[in-house]
């Protein structure tokens, strides 16, 4: 086994005394890569919102019909910032489906050593490394991240690029900088990139029960390691800067290219996740 993968399995290995944000989210997506103490973990804020579970779905559903939306509109590079852990409907999976030319190439991007540690390990069973590749990046540190992105030699910055921030700027405090993060980012991508963007929204509770729970789904996270920020639409749009949507704009979740398998599609809002994709002009 690669020095590589020796450092991966120790990184688990040292992890397993605390949990892990990626492995609990691969929890509520019902995966396989998680620990007693992560599904603990899991199961305490599902007490206080028990529908977060079914939120972390749809966030992943969103992912899977955007990227093939992307492939759609001829988009054969990605980049996926806040990956987390390779889990049912990974980006390499959804583009290789949605072109049998398995000619599309996919950078994974996470900040988490144990994300990153389980992707090494994951992705050499599941992935082709001439095309796929995780990497450890910060999205709070943009230009460091993009060297490294440049450093894998998969993305040709001549053609356009599927930017992917699934379900990370709720873990983003406006105070962190959030506009310049994702100006930095707009700003170097060529014309005719699209920029994926999801995150939790405390916009029209149905009830003050709901309006309670998030609140406290908030003040939760506020006594971990990934404290952040519920955004309304209007706070989440600005986001894509002066980008042009592409139908049907920022909607919930659900109501952007809902297929037969998508939750929530009766009643979007009730996701409480917002989604959507962007082109940069001038192509």
């Amino acid at each position: 086994m690669s020095t590589g993968h020796d450092d991966a399995l120790k990184a688990v290995e040292g992890s397993l005394d605390r949990p892990s944000a990626a492995r609990v989210y691969d929890y509520f997506l019902g995966g396989s890569t998680n620990y007693a103490i992560d599904r603990a973990f899991a199961e305490q804020v599902r007490e206080r919102v028990p529908l977060i579970g079914e939120y972390c779905t749809t966030s992943r559903q969103f992912l899977g019909r955007a990227v093939r939306r992307c492939t759609e509109l001829g988009i054969r590079q990605f980049v996926d910032i806040g990956s987390g852990l390779p889990t049912e409907g990974n980006v390499h999976d959804v583009a290789d489906e949605a072109r049998p030319e398995h000619d599309t190439r996919v950078v994974y991007v996470d900040n988490e050593p144990i994300a990153l540690a389980h992707s090494t390990l994951l992705l050499a069973d599941t992935a082709d490394p001439d095309r796929h590749q995780a990497i450890a990046g910060d999205l709070l540190q943009p230009a460091q991240l993009w060297e490294r992105v440049r450093d894998t030699g998969l993305i040709d910055h001549s053609e356009p690029v599927a930017l992917l921030v699934n379900a990370v700027l709720h873990f983003i405090k406006d105070e962190q900088g959030p506009d310049s993060l994702l100006a930095f980012y707009r700003d170097l991508l060529p014309p005719g990139s699209l920029l994926v963007l999801s995150q939790m929204t405390n916009e029209n509770p149905v009830s003050e029960q709901e309006r309670q729970a998030l609140a406290d789904l908030v003040d939760y996270y506020e006594n971990t390691t990934n404290p952040g920020q519920l955004r309304t639409t209007a706070e989440f749009a600005r986001f894509f800067g002066d980008w042009e949507l592409i139908e049907p704009g920022l909607v919930y979740a659900p109501a952007w290219h809902p297929d037969e398998a998508t939750l929530f599609a009766a009643v979007p809002s009730e996701s409480r996740v917002l989604g959507g994709v962007a082109r940069k002009p001038g192509a």
